[in-house]
Formats: structure tokens, C-alpha cells, sequence
């Protein structure tokens, strides 16, 4: 691993960087590495990055006496990411790599940080949606495992509509599992960012009518809903599938969460470059200091947990729209209640150069 030799890239740097030279006197020691560990970046050039950065392993033991990065085997690259600790406790993730001259003396030692925090929080988000899904899989797949071992058992003792009822509930939560599958699949792609995108010219507004369409067709009543279509569009090259999951997703989430009509109102966004479209309903609306959580996974609206949902539901919603190049926001609607507004922009086919 080489040395950085411009004064202004590693500020550029999401990571952590110091750079030592070949007397171990710190060249480079980043704006990162000063917010990650709280040391003044002016402060430590020029001085012997030991006493700069002093680590430690989880048993104590000082990691660059261990180390010796100067004094070690030539043969030495690179040492894989491992957590040490700061004098005061902080953990960082830190990697270390060398440049060597002809003769394998070290001219440059750079040591990379990151912090720790955030790879805790990944590890329990993952946490929580393993204890999630598992929770989540247990209540349906039990009833189909149950209905399903009492009719193997005693097929005979029921009539033709208690054997009916008790197919449709296998079939529901059959439905069920099978939602929660695809949520996790979602989930995992736009961590991983790796969704796929199939644009094609979209209608957008008679999109949001089939989607209102179904849920009339399920049972809601049908002055449940208010769909106004303003103004002009482009034309709109969009994920058909996609975006009906995300009008889907949140007018699903008004019905459920929310109260009175539920109005959708499509119009041309700010720039006039796309469409905005918003889901309001009447209900109790989002608190304010909820407004920064509701599109992190696990969110779940006024009430708690309660009428079920896994809460993933607005996580996958801001991936998809983020992978049209949209936004999507949250604020209190006229009419009292939650409003989400998300916008797509034109777009183009995904062939085109």
C-alpha cells in the first residue's frame, strides 16, 4: 500500500488515513482520522505517529510494541483489519500497509481507521432482522404446519367447508411467508446495492389507479380513496414492478396506520424534470422527532407493532425510490395526518449511452 503524496485527497477520504514516513514522523493524519479519534490533525504532524495514536489490543497490550512496523519482516504488506482500542476506550477498526524501497525498508507506513460504531450498528440491524424474520416466520409456518398435519390426520371427520376454511388459511399464510421472503430479499439488495432496475415507459397515473383498483377489489370501500392527477408529464421510464411495490407499499401503510380518506396527488416535481407523487391520510400522523426514524428498518407507525407488518416495509420503499434517482420524504399532511412524498425523475431506457 502506497503513501498519499497530495496534502488534499485524504481529506476527500471517508476513512480514517495517517501516513508515517521512514522515520515514523506522521505526514498525512487526515480530517477523518481527527473526527474518528478526536485528535487535533495539525497537531500530530511531524510527531512519531506512536505517541500520536497509541493503541491497544482488547488484552492491553500497546499493538504498535507488537507490531513493529519499521523493525518487523520485509516480507510484510499489509495487516488485515482488526479492532484496537484508544487510550480512553474508543474501538476502531484499523488496517495498516507498507511502501518499501529496494532493500525492504519501510518509507511509508499507512494505517487506515474506521469506526468501530458503525459496523456495531450494522451487526445489530442484522441481529435484529434475523430475531425478526424468525419471529415473523414462526406464526404462519406453525398454523400451515398444524392445519395441514390435522387434515393429513382426519381428512374424514370434516365437511367440505371446514376443510375450505382451513386451505384458505393455509393459503394466507402460504401468501404471508411468502411477502416476508421477498421484503428480506429487497432488504438484502439494496444493502448490498445491488438492485436491479428494467425501465420502460411507464403510466404512472393509471399505475396508481390499479393499485387503488386492488385494494377495492381486497374489500376497502371505495370512497376510501381520492387520486387527483395534475398538470404535464414527461415521459417516464420507470420499473413498472417496482413502482407499483412503492404506491403499494404506502398506500398500504396509510390504509393501515392512518384514518379517513386517503388522498394520492400526482403531479409534475419542482424542476418539472419528473413526477411527485403523495400518499396523505388523515389518521394521527408522524410525531416530528419520529420523522428521521420512519425510513429505517423496524419502524413501526403510531400503536407499536400492533396489526402486524414486519416493519420494513419504509426501508424497501426509500431503496426502490433512491434506485429511480428519487427522494422521498415524510411531513404532516393538510389534512392532519402523515404525507409521503416521493419524486421519480424522467429517466431514459436502460440501454441508452
Amino acid at each position: 500500500m502506497g503513501g498519499v503524496d497530495s496534502p488534499h485527497e485524504p481529506d476527500d477520504l471517508p476513512d480514517g488515513l495517517l501516513v508515517a514516513g521512514p522515520d515514523g514522523k506522521v505526514l498525512v493524519f487526515n480530517a477523518a482520522a481527527a473526527r474518528i479519534t478526536g485528535i487535533d490533525a495539525a497537531g500530530a504532524l511531524g510527531r512519531d505517529f506512536r505517541d500520536v495514536l497509541p493503541l491497544h489490543d482488547a488484552e492491553g497490550r500497546d499493538w504498535w510494541k507488537c507490531l513493529e512496523p519499521y523493525e518487523g519482516l520485509v516480507t510484510r504488506v499489509r495487516h488485515p483489519e482488526r479492532s484496537l482500542y484508544m487510550t480512553g476506550g474508543t474501538e476502531l477498526l484499523v488496517t495498516a500497509g507498507y511502501r518499501r524501497d529496494e532493500d525492504g525498508r519501510v518509507v511509508r507506513f499507512t494505517v487506515s481507521l474506521r469506526d468501530a460504531a458503525h459496523r456495531a450498528r450494522q451487526e445489530r440491524d442484522r441481529a435484529d432482522l434475523v430475531s425478526t424474520v424468525a419471529h415473523e416466520l414462526r406464526s404462519p409456518l406453525t398454523s400451515v404446519k398444524g392445519f395441514t398435519a390435522t387434515l393429513l390426520a382426519k381428512w374424514t371427520r370434516f365437511n367440505d367447508d371446514q376443510k375450505r376454511v382451513m386451505l384458505e388459511t393455509v393459503n394466507a399464510d402460504a401468501d404471508r411467508v411468502t411477502r416476508l421472503i421477498t421484503e428480506l430479499l429487497d432488504v438484502s439488495r439494496i444493502e448490498a446495492g445491488r438492485l436491479e432496475m428494467h425501465r420502460q415507459v411507464v403510466d404512472l397515473a393509471e399505475e396508481v389507479r390499479k393499485i387503488i383498483a386492488g385494494r377495492i377489489a381486497a374489500g376497502d370501500p371505495e370512497d376510501r380513496f381520492r387520486f387527483e392527477v395534475r398538470g404535464e408529464f414527461p415521459e417516464l421510464w420507470l420499473d413498472p414492478d417496482k413502482i407499483d411495490q412503492i404506491v403499494g407499499n404506502l398506500v398500504e401503510n396509510a390504509v393501515r396506520h392512518g384514518a379517513g380518506t386517503v388522498t394520492i396527488v400526482m403531479e409534475p416535481d419542482a424542476h418539472k424534470e419528473g413526477a411527485a407523487v403523495s400518499v396523505r391520510d388523515e389518521g394521527e400522523g408522524i410525531p416530528p422527532e419520529a420523522a428521521q426514524r420512519v425510513f429505517r428498518q423496524f419502524w413501526r407507525g403510531p400503536g407499536g407493532n400492533r396489526r402486524g407488518g414486519t416493519g420494513l416495509g419504509l426501508y424497501i420503499v426509500k431503496g426502490l425510490v433512491e434506485a429511480h434517482g428519487g427522494t422521498i420524504t415524510v411531513r404532516r399532511a393538510p389534512g392532519g395526518g402523515a404525507e409521503f412524498r416521493f419524486t421519480v425523475p424522467a429517466g431514459g431506457p436502460d440501454y441508452q449511452s
